[in-house]
């Protein structure tokens, strides 16, 4: 499955590549995103097919590679 989604700090991702030890589970009909750490739940997103989907969608964001951390200090990460 391609797509992509924001993260929590609204960066772009890939659904194949999210980064940071997490994995995607999609749910295609629904356009939705679960970014999973094990069993856990972290974060919830909406799928975008395409980079073209993303654009007519209105955001501008930049696309990160997987190896982009997720969180900042402030956070805690």
């Amino acid at each position: 499955m391609s797509g992509f989604f924001i993260d929590w700090d609204g960066n772009l991702r890939s659904v194949e590549d999210p980064g940071g030890g997490y994995v995607c589970e999609v749910d295609l009909p629904a356009r939705y995103v679960a970014v999973m750490k094990g069993p856990v739940l972290a974060h919830e997103a909406t799928l975008y097919k395409t980079l073209e989907a993303v654009q007519k969608a209105g955001i501008k964001a930049a696309l990160v590679p997987g190896s982009h951390p997720w969180g900042c200090k402030r956070d805690g990460f």
